[in-house]
């Protein structure tokens, strides 16, 4: 059974990845199981890029355009800062991978550093990472297919991001929000919204800049009110005391007009399966909200 067939019941909403700088490198060539472990950036730079992305909090990924196209030796990169607030991208080319080590990985987070041309449209990364699991390739090559013809040049097939077993598994940029089981027709609607700075709630997971539990409390506010994508910002509740493992704690979801929302949830537990195709089953659990309750203004 596919990973993404074994895990169908289990709950979408803050199962995203937490990122909130990202270092994209066009790489039309072969990709390993690990974006970094296995060099396929070179044996010389890899170490290093390895080690600066780590201590700048960046996630390395792989991007490339989906269909067979030919390398002319000129790669695009695309940085991004997926933060509450204030989030960017921008995009440049490079003729040598050497020169991602002239980069600043800690301007990521802050504001835009100006290093390349600002990216004004939403991008769509499609995890197609066939050696990490058979499901993103199966399910996310025809997604990314599709888009790319919509939206030539804002859609990138990409490397692992996280949750295979949710295929087809997309990020928009620069937002972060993820998104897991959407088809064509609901990856596409994801998209339109995103270009009316919205939110498509269909297979929403969460935003990559927050932790699990708060991004399960923002899925459950936008639930229940339309509000622009930019509206929303969340903390987690310092006053709640979660007791594992059957208590998640709460957060405090806050719109920008000053309305509050806190969350509650627990974790619940599945039977085993497995989180990879091909892989022995394990114990799965995920969050669930237990209450949402709008605050008194302050």
């Amino acid at each position: 059974m596919l990973c993404s067939a074994a895990a169908v019941q289990t709950p979408l909403p803050g199962t995203a990845t937490q990122v909130t700088g990202w270092l994209c490198v066009e790489h039309p060539g072969a990709w390993g199981r690990d974006v970094i472990g296995d060099e396929v950036l070179g044996q010389e730079l890899t170490p290093e890029l390895a080690a600066r992305t780590a201590a700048a909090q960046v996630r390395p990924t792989l991007i490339r355009r989906p269909g067979r196209n030919e390398f002319d030796g000129t790669r695009t990169v695309l940085i991004a800062s997926s933060r509450p607030e204030g989030s960017w991208c921008e995009r440049f080319e490079i003729t040598d991978l050497k020169q991602l080590l002239d980069v600043d990985l800690h301007l990521l987070n802050g504001p835009p550093p100006g290093i390349g041309v600002p990216v004004r449209d939403p991008l769509v990364l499609v995890c197609a990472h066939g050696k990490r699991d058979q499901c993103c390739a199966l399910l996310g090559r025809p997604i990314a297919a599709a888009l790319a013809t919509k939206y030539p040049g804002q859609v990138w097939e990409c490397s692992h991001t996280g949750g295979h077993r949710f295929a087809p598994a997309l990020v928009l940029l620069p937002s972060g929000l993820t998104y897991g089981r959407l088809d064509a027709t609901t990856a596409e609607e994801m998209v339109e919204a995103a270009r009316r700075d919205q939110v498509s709630m269909a297979g929403l997971r969460g935003r990559s800049c927050y932790p699990p539990l708060a991004q399960l409390a923002e899925v459950a506010v936008r639930e229940q009110i339309s509000v622009a994508a930019s509206d929303l910002t969340v903390a987690i509740d310092p006053d709640s005391t979660p007791v594992e493992p059957t208590s998640a704690g709460a957060a405090v979801v806050t719109h920008r007009d000053g309305r509050r929302w806190r969350a509650t949830a627990s974790t619940i537990a599945f039977p085993p399966r497995q989180a990879s195709c091909n892989a022995a089953p394990k114990p799965v659990t995920a969050l669930t909200l237990d209450s949402i309750q709008l605050l008194p203004a302050d």
